[in-house]
């Protein structure tokens, strides 16, 4: 970019210099504006005809060629400059907005690990990330990268997560938390046991999807590239009919006035505002989407998101939490915490999420030798010894088999019965929390014209139902299994348009299928799921289902710029080539239909990496406390 306005620094000196000198001494001056010509244009010169020994002759750098060379020829001389000049200005400003774009991209790359300290026996040896083995053991000190996903073994710190997830707070870890490669380490020495090889990781996975995601055209893309092989032969064969016809059919035609004509009507009919502008929006688009944390796999998906009519959501880890939490206590004959108490004990040699949720809301010390005779009954619950008292906690069919009555509340969650002693002693609600933004995200959809939001579930009707009332969601379908959601999805999509499109968010976890069958598949919590990277074509780097507004809101505005720098470029070029036709153009309109066109579609395209604050930092926090109580 800087050799560039060197360049165009040098022309335009020398082009003074000429202009000054060719009334004066002539030759002197004509040398000047060649020179002047060939350091402006030699790129473009070098290319016409580096593509046409390759086979491709048609496109804007012959049409600028063959344009410049005439206007030289025929003694337009300041003109045929001017024109290489403010192209290359043009080409200036095109680079420049490739690598703001590129900027907010290529920040990621930034995620990359430049080593690994991987600890063998009592030393620590810095080698390449993709040299350390799955289980072996790597320190990472304060403001190092994490290069490799793994489990923290000893050590406290927080990490900067702000490159995967675009989210500014940091994240703590200690003993038995999960890391993935690409955070910084902010604060403390950790030791990791790495639990992925480096083209497995979390980071590997992130540059492959960002590296790769350009590469995917849009519609408009393909359309435009299709476009310019069509319309620049048809432009060079009318410019030269244009050129000749009239010289042989009007008595009195100049064949230099009409050859200049031929010439203004070649350099407005460059496409260079439609080819560049375009992709460049989808580019700003796709930079814009990343600053968020949305990382879009092409611009064909940037560009379909606007077209959501349908957008389908999972419950699990996508409109909740997906942690099971302890939300009600109601004890009989014994305090809540003495139930609580022993239902933890009871349930202490389970590695089940309820029995694990039991143990946080516990969160005390237990001693396991106060345990004794666990039987745990599948699909039931577990009977256990627990300081001489024999325990139950399981379900209504639990107690139905041991005799034991119950309370049969209509509570919405996983409920567990508790008997001591073959006595009901109360029971536990457990249950999984609604995300904070969930209710104001689906609200929201419906502003961007989406026709229906919908909700799969596993989960029971009653549970499925409760959820989406609050959740003001149209559809829901329960107990459904993966075969089951595929079959749904497939069923939503014959009801959509034509043109529309129906978005499914998942987890990414266990919803590989129907984000594959979905025509777009957006997965949330991505951060360390592989189903996620590799099904989805969108993947969101938090937990935040308010994302996918920000993701629609982003294509919806980059079509918009895509569409604003088509009308203007075919309008201006269209009205411009009329009057160049006629003789009331003349090079310098030409070289605003071209290159002041395309640098005014290029500085629009700029609005595509312009992302206003995510949805959540106007969105009220007023859901009802009742709202976290629903069952996963």
């Amino acid at each position: 970019m800087k050799s560039r306005l060197l360049y165009i620094i040098l022309s335009a000196v020398i082009l003074i210099a000429a202009i000054l000198t060719y009334s004066n001494v002539e030759w002197i001056g004509l040398v000047l504006f060649v020179v002047s010509y060939l350091v402006a244009g030699g790129d473009v010169l070098y290319k016409a005809v580096r593509n046409i020994l390759h086979g491709r002759v048609f496109d804007e750098n012959l049409l600028m060629t063959i344009a410049t060379i005439g206007a030289l020829c025929i003694g337009k001389y300041t003109e045929a400059v001017a024109v290489m000049l403010f192209y290359q200005v043009g080409e200036l400003f095109q680079s420049y907005a490739v690598a703001k774009s590129r900027k907010s991209i290529s920040e990621l790359m930034n995620i990359r690990p430049d080593h690994a300290n991987v600890k063998r026996g009592d030393t620590i040896s810095t080698v390449d990330p993709d040299e350390v083995l799955i289980g072996e053991l790597i320190v990472v000190k304060v403001g190092e990268k994490v290069p490799l996903d793994g489990e923290v073994i000893d050590g406290t710190s927080y990490l900067d997560t702000s490159a995967l997830t675009g989210e500014s707070v940091p994240r703590e870890v200690s003993a038995g938390s999960e890391i993935l490669s690409g955070c910084i380490n902010l604060n403390g020495l950790l030791t990791v046991k790495v639990t992925k090889n480096f083209e497995e990781s979390t980071v590997s996975k992130i540059l492959d999807l960002v590296e790769n995601a350009s590469s995917k055209k849009s519609k408009s893309e393909n359309f435009i590239t299709k476009f310019a092989r069509i319309y620049t032969p048809i432009v060079v064969v009318v410019a030269l009919l244009l050129a000749v016809v009239p010289t042989l059919v009007l008595p009195g035609a100049i064949f230099s006035d009409w050859l200049y004509r031929a010439l203004t009507f070649l350099v407005v009919s460059c496409p260079c505002a439609l080819v560049i502008s375009i992709p460049l929006s989808f580019f700003g688009g796709l930079g814009g989407a990343s600053k968020k944390g949305i990382l879009i796999k092409g611009s064909n998906y940037l560009e379909a998101l606007a077209k959501t009519e349908i957008i389908v959501f999972d419950k699990t880890g996508t409109l909740t939490e997906g942690v099971f939490e302890v939300q009600d206590i109601r004890s009989v004959g014994i305090t809540s915490d003495k139930l609580l108490e022993l239902a933890t004990y009871a349930e202490n040699y389970s590695t089940h999420p309820i029995s694990m949720s039991l143990k946080r809301s516990y969160g005390k010390d237990i001693d396991p030798s106060c345990v004794k005779n666990v039987k745990e009954i599948a699909g039931h619950g577990v009977i256990a010894n627990v300081n001489d008292n024999t325990v139950a906690v399981g379900n209504g069919k639990l107690m139905n088999e041991l005799g034991v009555s119950y309370l049969d509340d209509e509570i919405v969650g996983t409920i567990l019965h508790v008997s001591v002693d073959g006595t009901y002693a109360g029971y536990i609600s457990i249950s999984d929390k609604l995300k904070p933004d969930a209710f104001e995200a689906v609200t929201k959809l419906k502003s961007k014209n989406v026709k229906k939001v919908v909700m799969l579930t596993g989960d029971s009707d009653l549970v499925g139902s409760r959820i989406a009332k609050k959740l003001n969601i149209d559809e829901v379908y329960t107990d459904l299994l993966p075969a089951d959601k595929v079959e749904k999805v497939e069923e939503l999509i014959n009801q959509k348009s034509e043109k529309g499109i129906l978005t499914f968010v998942g987890d990414g976890i266990n919803d590989a299928p129907v984000l594959a069958r979905a025509d777009i598949g957006v997965a949330m919590g991505g951060m360390g799921s592989d189903a996620a990277i590799e099904a989805a074509d969108v993947v969101i780097m938090t937990d935040e289902p308010s994302k996918i507004i920000d993701a629609i809101s982003i294509s919806k505005r980059t079509l918009g710029i895509v569409y604003q720098n088509i009308a203007f470029a075919l309008i201006v070029k269209i009205v411009v080539l009329i009057l160049a036709a006629f003789g009331m153009a003349n090079m310098w309109e030409a070289i605003f239909a071209d290159v002041g066109v395309s640098i005014i579609a290029i500085l629009n395209s700029f609005r595509a990496l312009w992302v206003g604050n995510s949805v959540n930092a106007d969105l009220s926090s007023s859901i009802p406390s009742s709202e976290g109580t629903e069952i996963a």
